[in-house]
């Protein structure tokens, strides 16, 4: 049996979890010297809250070595494969944790940890073609490629509109500097192998939607198949209107809307809007 595990960057209706038996490990998001496991011990209206209240932009790290063994050590009592599929390497040390707990288990379970070089909804579909794979008889090695050909397709295009949650992260990358002296000012970034590139900076979001929407049409066509998916952080209204806007331009077969997961949300700050698609 195949069992799938991921983090909790990873961005899908709730019913998609428990549908498939997804098991999600939780990224640590810290409130100076407190410490709370993603959506186990915090939720969004807390993690939100709390930002309000405090003033504090919290930090985020990465499942620890021993959360990943809790969690494989659980599923090897059921599983001869675990595919475990994570937030891009190159930000985060979630694959590294994965890959040293994987080591530990290898005499009682075979554990194939993949770097999605994504995040967000980019990595739930991922996860949510894994799983119904896994379910549907697909071997690991049929998992895996499908995997990479979705690792190589997938297109993250991202507006951010409130820029002190990314100039105060040490998870963006080279972002970081490039957004240190933008004022008044939206900014479109994509996600290209595994890492955050800043695309354009716009003044009126509504011009910066309209631009998201032109850059997914450049990437994907509106002819052939499509998955689609429209993530937003507090912006729910937005996130819909989005999501309406899209399916009357593309072919799509598949698309959902989704809250940003909290622990990328500390990064890209609340109101951001994402678009998330892949040729399938």
């Amino acid at each position: 049996m195949i069992k799938i595990v991921t983090d909790s960057t990873c961005d899908l209706p709730p019913e998609f979890y428990k549908e498939l038996d997804v098991t999600v490990v939780p990224i640590n998001i810290q409130f100076g010297t407190e410490t709370y496991l993603d959506g186990v011990e915090i939720d969004r209206e807390t993690f939100y809250r709390k930002i309000e209240e405090t003033g504090i932009i919290p930090a985020t790290s990465q499942p620890s070595v021993g959360q990943f063994l809790e969690v494989y050590e659980k599923l090897a009592k059921k599983a001869t494969d675990i595919i475990s599929i994570h937030v891009t390497g190159k930000l985060s040390g979630t694959c590294r944790s994965a890959e040293m707990a994987a080591r530990e288990v290898a005499d009682k379970v075979r554990v194939h940890v993949f770097d999605s070089l994504s995040g967000s909804a980019g990595l739930g579909y991922m996860v949510l073609e894994a799983a119904r794979a896994a379910r549907a008889g697909s071997s690991v090695e049929q998992i895996l490629d499908r995997l990479k050909v979705l690792r190589d397709r997938m297109n993250i295009i991202i507006l951010m509109v409130d820029l002190r949650f990314a100039r105060m992260s040490g998870r963006v990358g080279r972002l970081q500097s490039a957004l240190a002296s933008l004022l008044n000012v939206k900014v479109i970034v994509t996600a290209e192998e595994g890492l955050l590139e800043l695309k354009e900076k716009v003044r009126t979001t509504a011009r910066a939607i309209d631009r998201m929407v032109e850059m997914l049409k450049e990437r994907l066509g509106t002819e052939e198949p499509v998955n689609l998916a429209v993530v937003h952080a507090q912006a729910p209204e937005e996130g819909l209107k989005l999501m309406e806007r899209v399916k009357s331009i593309f072919n799509y077969r598949e698309i959902f809307l989704t809250d940003l997961a909290t622990s990328l949300a500390v990064h890209f700050g609340p109101g951001t809007l994402g678009l998330v698609g892949y040729r399938i």
